[in-house]
């Protein structure tokens, strides 16, 4: 029987298994090839040209009340350090996706806002975003297991993650989100 993390007294009491160091491998391999061929997918169309992360905060910005998120709201959203946002943010406000505007709550913070262009470019990326989620992982593991695999990582979530959608975009319905 296995040792248990809180009652291992010696730290080869931790050790994976054999098959338990494989599925981590598997995981580990799996997840950073994969969100790296989604990132491509978004990078290689020069009209689009954005990272999986500038896309998502795309998303979560079109989703916000008023296209606008507070930057360390926004940071925890898209799991990127406060600095790691700022340049990111940097990056999209030159191409004009974003601006930073003083956060109309209390104005003391600053806030992410989306603009008409960012509007755009992501309804122009949302179909080859969407085509390649399906491609690289959707139509391999079947929508079954796909919803499986959701609600197995969402195990490892706090009950409060900020992984809930927001509003629909304007290309999706009911069902259907980007």
């Amino acid at each position: 029987m296995k040792t248990s993390p809180e009652s291992a007294s010696r730290p080869e009491d931790l050790w994976l298994t054999r098959l338990e160091q494989e599925a981590w491998r598997r995981y580990l391999y799996a997840t950073t090839l994969l969100t790296d061929r989604l990132s491509e997918a978004l990078q290689a169309d020069p009209e689009i040209d954005l990272t999986l992360g500038e896309y998502e905060i795309l998303v979560r910005l079109s989703e916000a009340p008023g296209g606008a998120i507070r930057m360390s709201d926004l940071a925890d959203q898209v799991v990127h350090s406060r600095s790691r946002l700022t340049h990111t943010i940097s990056r999209m406000e030159k191409r004009g996706l974003v601006e930073r505007v003083r956060c109309a709550a209390d104005g003391r913070g600053r806030q992410a806002q989306l603009t008409g262009a960012g509007r755009a470019l992501l309804t122009a990326a949302a179909p080859t975003h969407v085509r390649s989620v399906r491609e690289l992982l959707l139509d391999v593991v079947g929508h079954e297991d796909f919803l499986t695999l959701g609600r197995i990582l969402g195990q490892t979530l706090d009950e409060n993650a900020p992984v809930g959608l927001g509003g629909p975009t304007p290309q999706a319905g009911p069902e259907r989100s980007v």
